[in-house]
C-alpha cells in the first residue's frame, strides 16, 4: 500500500462576518495516498476552493490538522508551508496566474527563482515541448490564447517535479475542445512525473478521470 501523502483529521473552518459565524468545512476527515488522482467535487460554494486551499498550507483551518508530505503543517507559520510548496507543490487555477510581463519560459522557470535556484531554460523548453508550445516560447501571455495560457501554466506546474498538483478548476475559463485538450495534457504530464493530483472540479465528466471522488455538500465531506 502507497504511504500517505496527505492527511486532514477534523478538519473545521469557520469565518467571521459582521452578522454571523459562518462554518465553511465542518469535521472533514480524508487520507490521500502518494500517486492517487482525487476529484473535490460539489456545487458552487460548497467548500471545495477552501479545503483545497487548507491542504495546500495556503490557509489555515479553524480547529483540527493537516498533514503534507509527512509534516504537520496546520502546526506551522507561513513561512515554514511556504518553503514546502516551493519545494514540493504545484498549481494549476482557473485564472492561469501568468505574469503579463514574462514570456512562457521565464514564467515556467518562474518556480526555479522562488526556490532559490538558477533558472533551468533547457527544463522549461522540454516541458512547454511537452503541452506542445515550443513555437511559442518567447511569446508573452497576451500573444496566447487561453489554451495556450493553461497549457504554459500547466508546463510550470511540473518545472519543480512536484509530489503533489493541486488543480483548481484548471478548464473553467476554457471552451469544450480546448478544455479536454489540456485535461489530456494534465493527465498525462501527471503520469509521467507519478505526481498526486488533488483536483477541484464541479465537472463530473472531469471528476470521473480521477481515481477517486469526493463530494462536499454544506461543509460535510463524503466519497462518492
Amino acid at each position: 500500500m502507497y504511504p500517505s501523502i496527505i492527511k486532514a483529521e477534523s478538519l473545521s473552518k469557520l469565518v467571521s462576518t459582521k452578522q454571523e459565524r459562518l462554518t465553511i468545512l465542518e469535521n472533514v476527515n480524508l487520507d490521500i495516498k502518494e500517486g492517487e488522482s482525487i476529484a473535490i467535487v460539489g456545487t458552487s460554494g460548497a467548500g471545495k476552493s477552501t479545503l483545497m486551499t487548507l491542504l495546500a498550507g495556503l490557509d489555515t483551518p479553524t480547529s483540527g490538522k493537516i498533514s503534507l508530505l509527512d509534516q504537520q503543517i496546520s502546526d506551522m507559520n507561513d513561512e515554514e508551508r511556504a518553503a514546502i510548496r516551493s519545494r514540493s507543490v504545484g498549481f494549476v487555477f482557473q485564472s492561469f496566474l501568468l505574469v503579463p510581463s514574462l514570456s512562457a519560459l521565464d514564467n515556467v522557470t518562474l518556480p526555479c527563482l522562488l526556490k532559490g535556484e538558477s533558472e533551468n531554460k533547457v527544463r522549461a523548453t522540454e516541458l512547454l515541448t511537452s503541452v506542445g508550445l515550443e513555437h511559442r516560447i518567447h511569446h508573452f501571455p497576451t500573444q496566447l490564447s487561453g489554451g495556450e495560457q493553461q497549457r504554459v501554466a500547466l508546463a510550470r506546474a511540473f518545472m519543480i517535479q512536484p509530489k503533489v498538483l493541486f488543480a483548481d478548476e484548471p478548464t473553467g475559463n476554457l471552451d469544450q475542445v480546448t478544455a479536454e485538450k489540456v485535461i489530456h495534457l494534465l493527465f498525462e504530464l501527471n503520469k509521467q512525473h507519478h505526481t498526486t493530483l488533488v483536483l477541484v472540479t464541479h465537472d463530473m465528466q472531469l471528476a470521473n478521470l480521477c481515481d477517486r471522488r469526493l463530494h462536499i455538500q454544506a461543509g460535510h465531506l463524503e466519497e462518492l
